[in-house]
């Protein structure tokens, strides 16, 4: 999951600076902060407001208001790509894991209580065997439990790759658009705009 959110967003010092914003959102009670700097968003702005500056006389100032504004509807599509990633992919896989080993280990903290009371009643011979009994009951319910939340949790591995589905169709998707955005910028480079 790490890798697919460094893949959608480079950029370390970005990420840390919008986990913190994120935070911080959080905190005033905030919805949403700002979303990540997509370089194309930028370099698209940078295009478009050098390209004004040099003029619609200017025939690289033209070139430079389209590339700018192909820049940027390609920001666009790659923010799409990570709302989208992130709520298909990302989110779904973190809930999966944290639910499930979250429980796995209750069981097996539940376990090893009931392992120690056990043991300990085990060998204070005076308190009788009816509580041990009880106490061997009582682990081999929370070894049973710890078990089938275990095998349970293992049986879900085959539904995990269905969760790359969405992963693979955004990719497509993303590749597409950004396919189709690029024929005009590269029918820019080819016909004079003077």
């Amino acid at each position: 999951m790490t890798k697919t959110t460094e893949y959608l967003q480079p950029n370390p010092a970005s990420r840390a600076k919008l986990s913190l914003i994120g935070t911080m959102s959080k905190i005033r009670g905030q919805e949403k902060g700002p979303g990540y700097p997509q370089a194309e968003t930028v370099l698209g702005e940078a295009m478009q407001r050098f390209g004004r500056e040099l003029g619609e006389e200017s025939c690289f100032g033209l070139a430079l208001l389209d590339a700018g504004e192909a820049m940027g509807e390609l920001g666009v599509v790659k923010d799409a790509l990570d709302m989208e990633v992130k709520q298909n992919f990302i989110e779904p896989l973190q809930n999966l894991q944290e639910k499930d080993i979250k429980e796995i280990q209750h069981h097996l903290k539940k376990m090893q209580g009931r392992r120690l009371d056990f043991d300990y009643k085990k060998k204070r011979h005076g308190k009788g065997d009816e509580e041990i009994t009880q106490a061997l009951e009582k682990f081999d319910e929370s070894k049973e439990l710890s078990l089938s939340h275990f095998h349970l949790s293992l049986s879900l591995s085959p539904l995990c790759p269905s969760l790359l589905s969405p992963l693979c169709l955004s990719l497509l998707s993303v590749s597409v658009s950004l396919s189709s955005l690029s024929v005009p910028l590269s029918s820019l480079s080819l016909s004079p705009l003077c």
